[in-house]
């Protein structure tokens, strides 16, 4: 079976969903250690979660962008989760969902969260036909996310080091075996119905 253009894909729990980050050492490092963000990191902007570990690496290259060298698996409450795709908006006009571009402009103002969805990568970063979910918190969403939603917080950089190396030296089956374990999201069509574009 084709996996569908829309699906979130995700290392989840009963009550979990991991998602990743990647920032530079002075905010990724204490983040992992205390298990919440430090003072340093700015709740006014727009932070972005990610759920596929392969398109965190195709964001991050692999932890080695600057001001991308520590990734973080990020392990939230799948409410919140929930609760940010239910109040999110898609962040580009689609016809034939949106009214017209100037209710799509409106919604996107108002929304705490914002959703992308862009190509799936496969371990040599490559696009898929399939895409992966990008959700964007701010405002109220940032702060829930900071504050009530997480639950632990991994530092995953030397994981995405091994799996490189691996993949560099051409063993994609070991490299494939050390991916976490994501598996389809179960987000019906109410919760995502408004975000498919």
């Amino acid at each position: 079976m084709p996996e569908p253009k829309h699906r979130i894909r995700a290392l989840h729990t009963a009550t979990t969903v991991t998602v990743y980050q990647a920032y530079a050492p002075e905010i990724g490092l204490p983040a992992a250690q205390d298990g919440h963000f430090p003072v340093a990191w700015k709740r006014d902007r727009m932070t972005w979660i990610k759920p596929s570990f392969l398109w965190m690496m195709y964001r991050c290259g692999w932890a080695g962008k600057e001001g991308q060298e520590t990734v973080l698996a990020i392990e939230i409450t799948r409410a919140g989760f929930e609760w940010a795709l239910a109040n999110a908006c898609l962040a580009h006009y689609e016809h034939g969902l949106h009214p017209d571009r100037a209710t799509w402009k409106r919604q996107l103002k108002r929304a705490p969260a914002r959703v992308q969805w862009d190509p799936e990568r496969d371990l040599h970063l490559q696009p898929l036909p399939h895409r992966s979910l990008q959700l964007g918190l701010a405002g109220e969403a940032a702060e829930r996310y900071a504050e009530q939603w997480i639950v632990s917080i991994d530092d995953v950089t030397a994981l995405a080091h091994t799996i490189q190396a691996q993949v560099r030296d051409g063993a994609l089956d070991a490299a494939r075996q050390l991916l976490p374990a994501e598996r389809p999201y179960p987000a019906g069509d109410a919760l995502l119905n408004h975000l498919r574009g």
